[in-house]
């Protein structure tokens, strides 16, 4: 993947927003764990960062999706991987089957105040006993007039407590589960919705909830597409969701490498810096490379992508080693910060309680390993 002066341009600019207007708020926002998503999100939506790759005609700059992983690259700078996060639900998550499948009437209505910041999207997809599991998911939309009548819930949504409207995926017919769904547009004011704040070891400034849906309507219009056609739909924008995560990975981990670097020179013990011991710097060597050779991966992911060419196999394999690494790197700098490094404030604490989401959220391990082995030819499954 060759990256242009312009793919650099962009990088540049999100990192000046990113130092100026996320990073000086971070630690305030961890502590009371929840970010201003409206007013960040709208100083981002005019400044062209929510719709890097989305239809011109609805505000966004109509780049390929390069671009938009360029951007989920930068978010790395990012000091908080809860934020970080929820912007990746605005721009790669929630809004990519609306902007592929969805009628202009709306896309008009949701994705274009989404692109502008004036809109906070989420997207439901997991429930209590459906995580990765996606075809058993229990969730209903039922015909009544013109009208979908949705009943059930969903677990751990991001901008839950926050967003204006859900990208939502239900039942809404009998028969095979992966022909039986279809993805609705449920704005969240709507009577019959309660939420539910849910806590949790890391991501502490993303605002994340439990939705409970009774006898919600929500006009048929709503409906992204075909009907019957979430599952496949939900399917594609999991590829943009985890290239999403793998490309936005290597940069936060070369965060937690140089902070530990930076922190163990000054740091001494037995009359030396703890940098200046060869277990230590050779071992961080040893991630550095690792990361690097996942940074090719992925990137070699979104130039097959753009391309037009089923990723799947590329895609999983680069989010399987993303979340596995994220793990490995900041478990193995946490241990050269000592007993600095397990206190709550320090940085390193941070990115070792906020990474390890990756290897659950948007299909755990387990369920990466099936997709690929069963693209390799060798799962029973």
């Amino acid at each position: 993947m060759i990256i242009t002066p312009e793919h650099t341009e962009l990088a540049n600019s999100l990192r000046k927003f990113i130092e100026a207007e996320v990073n000086p708020h971070i630690d305030a926002w961890e502590e009371t764990e929840i970010f201003p998503a409206h007013e960040l999100f709208k100083k981002m939506g005019d400044l062209g960062f929510l719709g890097i790759g989305k239809p011109v005609e609805f505000g966004g700059a109509g780049l390929d999706f390069s671009y938009d992983m360029m951007a989920a690259d930068t978010f790395g700078y990012i000091k908080a991987m809860g934020v970080a996060t929820a912007l990746g639900v605005q721009t790669n998550m929630a809004t990519p089957a609306l902007s592929l499948h969805g009628s202009d009437e709306l896309r008009q209505e949701f994705l274009a105040p989404a692109i502008a910041g004036d809109m906070v999207g989420c997207i439901g997809v997991t429930e209590s006993g459906a995580g990765s599991d996606v075809a058993n998911l229990k969730t209903t939309a039922r015909k009544d007039g013109d009208d979908y009548v949705i009943n059930g819930s969903k677990m751990f949504i991001t901008n839950g407590l926050q967003a204006d409207w859900m990208c939502c995926l239900c039942n809404t017919g009998e028969g095979q589960v992966h022909k039986n769904k279809s993805l609705i547009v449920i704005p969240m004011d709507s009577p019959g919705i309660t939420k539910h704040k849910i806590r949790k070891i890391g991501l502490m400034s993303s605002d994340t909830a439990q939705i409970f849906f009774d006898d919600v309507r929500v006009p048929q219009r709503n409906r992204i597409g075909e009907e019957g056609r979430g599952f496949i739909y939900q399917m594609q924008q999991f590829q943009e969701e985890r290239l999403f995560a793998a490309a936005r990975a290597p940069r936060m981990m070369e965060e937690a490498i140089n902070e530990t670097i930076e922190y163990t020179r000054e740091r001494t013990a037995f009359g030396k810096s703890i940098l200046n011991n060869q277990v230590v710097h050779f071992r961080l060597a040893e991630l550095q490379t690792e990361v690097e050779a996942l940074r090719a991966l992925t990137w070699h992911a979104i130039e097959q992508y753009v391309a037009g060419e089923d990723v799947t196999k590329l895609a999983s394999m680069a989010k399987l080693k993303a979340g596995r690494l994220q793990r490995e790197v900041t478990d193995s700098c946490l241990q050269y910060w000592g007993g600095h490094g397990y206190v709550w404030e320090a940085p390193i604490s941070r990115r070792f309680r906020d990474m390890r989401i990756t290897s659950i959220g948007g299909g755990a391990d387990e369920v990466m390993l099936q997709v690929i082995t069963k693209l390799m030819n060798i799962s029973p499954i």
